[in-house]
């Protein structure tokens, strides 16, 4: 059955926006999205899987390597003079339910086979079917701790390290983290909200125009899945190119050097303590300028970056009171940053020298 098309969506522009910017520059560090059910947030992580360009992988990894860059049991195979096949699929959403165990997400070793094997020993795990790929977390906020703390672990090494009666394998877990919940249901914790790069708040469609466009949109799917999709594939091809044409460009989009401290006086006057926050609010502009086409960050790309990346950070969220609330905070405290950084600047730049006087004609002959 094909999946709803992602260009499909209707009026969830920011959204789409936080899952794009994740698609072409995964340093981001992810998206949470905030929201009432129904209101496509599961549709949207689960349609920019099509759009991704199909990854090669070698034909029976678990964990879906790269022939150029082999896991460590893909090259104890090789070592062990196996040659591997390989393949090519689309990127996969691996779904981690509430109720998981620990070895259904980690993974469990088998420990006599690891003392003669190694890493060949592991029964992957959830985080192994997610390498390369998405890994959406419906309900995040109400996930067990002790998952919170195996993500935790994954996310920042991109590495999942499995140790049972003291032997430890370990396999990279490089993947896209995409959580959803609602905050009506309880909060995340702060430990795990610093960790994913952006957030995003959806609400529900006010004007019923739109949503009598949803309905429209939603009934054709249903009565028809592939014409509905087949219908789209224009839109979902010239998004798929855009996304292909800001990944290759997005490794040389430039920062201009004030943009750096001007970050960092916008985080730290956002009232944002963590240095993950800086590092969001820069690889999200440089991939909101690669999406637009451009060579070099402005200004504009760092209050959006900022926008996505700091609401989630701060103990009490400024942003929210009222609408339009948030962009006059995050444009005058971004202002003020340029300001003072283009002072400095100027300061600088040691006064060029005037002229030397000429004292050929002035100089008095003596008589």
């Amino acid at each position: 059955m094909s999946l709803y098309p992602f260009t499909a969506i209707v009026d969830q522009e920011r959204l789409e926006q936080a899952l794009l910017v994740n698609a072409v520059n995964p340093a981001v560090g992810g998206v949470l999205v905030e929201g009432p059910s129904g209101t496509g947030k599961s549709t949207a992580v689960r349609g920019l899987a099509e759009l991704l360009p199909e990854i090669e992988v070698v034909a029976d990894c678990p964990f879906s390597c790269a022939p150029a860059d082999p896991c460590p049991a893909c090259r104890q195979r090789i070592e062990h003079g196996e040659q591997l096949g390989s393949r090519w699929r689309r990127v996969r959403v691996v779904d981690l339910p509430l109720n998981a165990t620990e070895d259904r997400v980690a993974g469990s070793v088998d420990i006599a086979r690891a003392l003669r094997e190694g890493v060949m020993a592991l029964e992957p795990g959830l985080l192994a079917e997610a390498n390369r790929g998405i890994l959406y977390v419906d309900e995040i906020n109400l996930l067990d701790d002790h998952l919170c703390d195996v993500l935790l672990d994954a996310a920042a090494l991109g590495i999942n390290v499995v140790e049972r009666e003291g032997v430890s394998v370990s396999h990279p877990a490089r993947f896209l983290l995409a959580g959803t919940m609602n905050p009506d249901e309880g909060d995340l914790r702060p430990q795990l909200a610093d960790r994913i790069g952006l957030r995003v708040v959806v609400e529900a469609l006010a004007d019923p125009g739109r949503r009598a466009e949803v309905i429209r949109r939603r009934e054709a799917y249903t009565s028809d899945p592939s014409g509905f999709a087949a219908a789209w594939a224009g839109e979902q091809a010239e998004l798929a190119a855009t996304i292909q044409a800001a990944r290759e460009r997005v490794g040389d989009v430039s920062v201009a050097p004030g943009f750096y401290r001007a970050i960092a006086r916008l985080v730290i006057g956002a009232g944002v303590a963590s240095h993950r926050a800086d590092v969001s609010v820069l690889q999200c502009a440089k991939a909101l300028a690669a999406l637009g086409g451009r060579a070099e960050v402005e200004p504009d790309d760092l209050l959006v970056a900022a926008g996505l990346a700091l609401g989630h950070r701060v103990a009490v969220d400024p942003f929210e009171p009222g609408p339009g609330l948030d962009e006059r905070i995050l444009r005058r405290i971004l202002e003020d940053a340029l300001d003072v950084e283009a002072t400095e600047k100027k300061a600088s730049v040691p006064a060029r020298p005037g002229p030397k006087p000429s004292y050929s004609s002035s100089r008095a002959t003596p008589g």
